[in-house]
């Protein structure tokens, strides 16, 4: 199970390990230090140690002195340092910030060169936040209707967040992106995900925080009227949707994530594989 451990001596109760917490599982205690309370939700992102800024958290066996600083010296640099950001200043991002993104957008590659891409930017806060009201009103009638109930579901253990008007989808931020495929494109699932890991390297260099919002991506799969406001042409499906703006907080030091499983190959083996593996191989590349 997931744990953290807090220097009694370096920790200033600031409880920005508290707010940065993905799944809510940190509270203060009775002496306001920080400690997990929910060990099941916890998605062991490491954010409570990149964020505090006295390096009085460790989380796991993963003490801050063996993360790296997040100064941005090179692209390397710039990957080990990018965190989601869920906490936003309400600063708008400037125009000339924004054009510089677009200005990359034509550079993005693509599966055969296709240029079926469709790129929505909600450049002002206050677009911002009617759409943020307009999901919260959906939502709530869709906890209530049967028929949405199955699509919806994920939503349900938040119902008490969004009858109080919290933003749990959007997380604050001013601004967003979403980027659209058109129906008939070679990649029209891919390319839109290349170009949002474009995008939010390019923000990050730049200064900007960035969140990929996979509840904003349901909610506009289930909800159309969601599409005609962020007018989404015809013949163009959503994919997926990037949150975007000034940072709020800062993350003073890298984290510690675990290697992913990697096979180094530099000679084929002959395999001999008997039908049913083969059989049970083929089906599970097509299970998404």
């Amino acid at each position: 199970m997931n744990k953290i451990n807090i220097d009694r001596e370096k920790c200033i109760h600031c409880g920005l390990c508290i707010s940065d917490c993905v799944s809510s599982c940190i509270d203060f205690d009775d002496e306001k230090f920080p400690q997990m309370t929910d060990e099941e939700r916890c998605l062991a992102c490491q954010h409570c140690l990149a964020i505090c800024p006295t390096g009085a958290l460790s989380f796991n066996d993963k003490s801050p002195e063996n993360s790296e600083d997040t100064g941005v010296s090179d692209l390397l640099s710039l990957i080990k340092s990018r965190r989601s950001v869920r906490q936003y200043s309400d600063e708008e991002i400037s125009e000339e910030m924004f054009q510089k993104l677009k200005d990359m957008l034509p550079y993005i590659p693509t599966g055969c060169n296709s240029r079926g891409l469709h790129f929505t930017f909600i450049e002002k806060k206050s677009a911002m936040d009617i759409i943020r009201n307009r999901v919260n009103e959906l939502i709530l009638k869709g906890l209530n209707n049967k028929l949405l109930e199955p699509l919806i579901k994920k939503f349900e253990r938040y119902k008490d967040a969004f009858i109080k008007g919290e933003d749990v989808i959007f997380r604050g931020a001013p601004h967003m992106v979403v980027v659209s495929s058109k129906v008939t494109a070679p990649c029209a699932t891919v390319d839109p995900i290349i170009a949002l890991s474009y995008i939010e390297l390019y923000a990050q260099s730049l200064g900007l925080g960035t969140c990929w919002c996979g509840f904003a991506q349901v909610c506009l799969k289930i909800f159309p009227e969601i599409c005609e406001m962020l007018e989404i042409p015809p013949k163009y499906a959503p994919v997926y949707v990037m949150l975007l703006g000034n940072p709020k907080v800062k993350y003073q030091r890298t984290i510690q994530p675990e290697p992913y499983k990697i096979n180094s190959i530099k000679e084929i083996r002959e395999q001999h594989s008997c039908f049913w593996c083969k059989t049970k191989r083929f089906f599970t590349n097509f299970l998404r």
